[in-house]
């Protein structure tokens, strides 16, 4: 079949959902199309590893009610080319899709463990995902967890909410190691371990086999872990393939302008897959969080409909670790200047990250409401130091 839409988005996730919705607000007779891998609708992507384990939601709260922008949805559907020249995709069906201005949303890819994986090893990204992993977290069951960052750390989180057995694989010193000071990446181990989970830490997995009925995974330190199932939380590569098909500038993802608009003058990117450059750190990044997804896809979806304003926004992130939680803005690098003020040790606090005298990240733990204060001081020019820096937002109620 062919078919044709002015505007054309490819993928299925938040940022595709934001586009059309925003591409509708400033043209109302706009004719939109979402063309997405996965055969669901848009739907939130963090309740997958946070809400829907705590039962605070189901799988059908999290759509999020594209069609209602009157977006026509391609669901289940993989594009394997993209012709610039023609304005033309062509699916995996053969089907074609025609556009006269195009957005690439396509996310990103999850990095694979080295063997060969059945239904009991699950590289964690899709709501397909987390019910096969749900269906496996009964209570007493063992789970290894492979990865110590966001996704591995949330996800360890709530299967031993689940009441499920932990064990967390994972090649740095500690959990978020890099990322927390190191008192703090103390402090979480011990709390995880004190939930009864249990670390593998600076250790990677070297080889595996999955059965029918558990997983045996083999450790770099030699020995080996057997699991009833695998989830890996190893990070993601952006999905290029088509940028780099179609000739797009890529670098870590689709380089953007100010207007996202990619090299070619009819193509925008955004999500995970869009390279941007943000004006308060002064460099170019790619981030992979829901606050970039929504705010890149609606300001993507504005500029295809003719918006001339450019996309400065510093994205926040945030996550839920058992009852502790925070939320961030900028580089969490502990290889920069780290400066900490705690209100309660661990507990409650801030954390900044300099460089050169510049803030250019905040973890804003178990602290709320201070996302837009942290943004503006990531804006500031400083010199900050920590004398400076110290009682500057709040450290919790």
């Amino acid at each position: 079949m062919d078919y044709s839409h002015d505007y054309l988005i490819v993928g299925g996730g938040m940022a595709a959902d934001a586009a059309a919705k925003a591409i509708r607000e400033r043209d109302a007779g706009a004719d939109v199309g979402i063309v997405g891998a996965e055969p669901h609708a848009p739907y939130q992507r963090p309740p997958l590893s946070k809400a829907l384990w705590k039962g605070d939601k189901t799988p059908a709260d999290i759509a999020l009610g594209t069609a209602a922008s009157g977006a026509a949805l391609h669901l289940g559907r993989r594009l394997v080319s993209l012709d610039p020249a023609a304005h033309l995709l062509r699916d995996e069906r053969g089907d074609s899709f025609r556009y006269r201005r195009l957005l690439l949303a396509t996310g990103a890819t999850p990095r694979r463990l080295p063997f060969a994986a059945n239904e009991r090893v699950i590289h964690f990204r899709t709501l397909d995902d987390y019910r096969a992993l749900r269906g496996y977290a009964e209570p007493g069951a063992h789970i290894a967890v492979v990865g110590g960052g966001f996704i591995g750390s949330e996800l360890a989180a709530a299967l031993t909410g689940a009441g499920c057995r932990v064990t967390m694989v994972f090649p740095g010193a500690a959990i978020g190691a890099g990322r927390y000071p190191d008192g703090l990446a103390a402090f979480l181990d011990d709390d995880y371990r004190a939930r009864g989970v249990t670390l593998c830490a600076g250790v990677r997995v070297a080889d595996g086999r999955a059965g029918h009925d558990s997983v045996e995974l083999a450790l770099s330190d030699g020995e080996t872990l057997r699991a009833d199932a695998v989830v890996a939380g190893l990070g993601v590569t952006p999905d290029t393939a088509l940028a780099e098909q179609a000739g797009l500038a890529v670098d870590d993802g689709i380089v953007v302008d100010a207007q996202l608009r990619s090299s070619d003058p009819d193509i925008w990117a955004a999500g995970d897959v869009a390279r941007f450059f943000n004006p308060a750190l002064d460099r170019h990044l790619r981030v992979e969080h829901e606050d970039a997804a929504t705010g890149m896809g609606r300001h993507a979806g504005r500029a295809m409909a003719g918006a001339l304003d450019s996309y400065d926004t510093l994205p926040f992130f945030y996550s839920d670790l058992f009852d502790l939680g925070y939320e961030a803005v900028g580089l969490l690098d502990t290889r920069l200047e780290v400066v900490e003020d705690w209100r309660e040790p661990y507990r409650e606090g801030v954390v900044y990250y300099l460089e050169r005298g510049r803030v250019r990240g905040v973890l804003l733990w178990n602290t709320w409401d201070q996302v837009d204060a942290a943004r503006a001081l990531v804006a500031e020019a400083g010199p900050f130091d920590a004398a400076s820096l110290r009682g500057r937002l709040p450290r919790g109620a």
